[in-house]
C-alpha cells in the first residue's frame, strides 16, 4: 500500500506546473528589478538637481 502511494505521488505532475510558473515569475521579476533600480537612481539625481535649482533661484 505504501509503495503504491509513493508511486502515485511520484507520478503526479500537478505541482510541477505551479513550480514552473513560479520560476517564470521570479525570472520576470529579476529582469524588471534592475532597470527599475537604475531608473530610480537617475530620477533621484534629477530631482536633486531641480531642488538645488529652486533653492538657488529663490535664495
Amino acid at each position: 500500500m505504501l509503495k503504491e502511494r509513493a508511486k502515485a505521488f511520484m507520478a503526479d505532475e500537478k505541482g510541477a506546473t505551479a513550480i514552473e510558473y513560479g520560476l517564470i515569475a521570479a525570472g520576470i521579476f529579476l529582469g524588471i528589478i534592475s532597470p527599475v533600480a537604475a531608473l530610480s537612481s537617475n530620477l533621484d539625481a534629477t530631482y536633486q538637481q531641480i531642488l538645488q535649482y529652486l533653492i538657488d533661484t529663490n535664495g
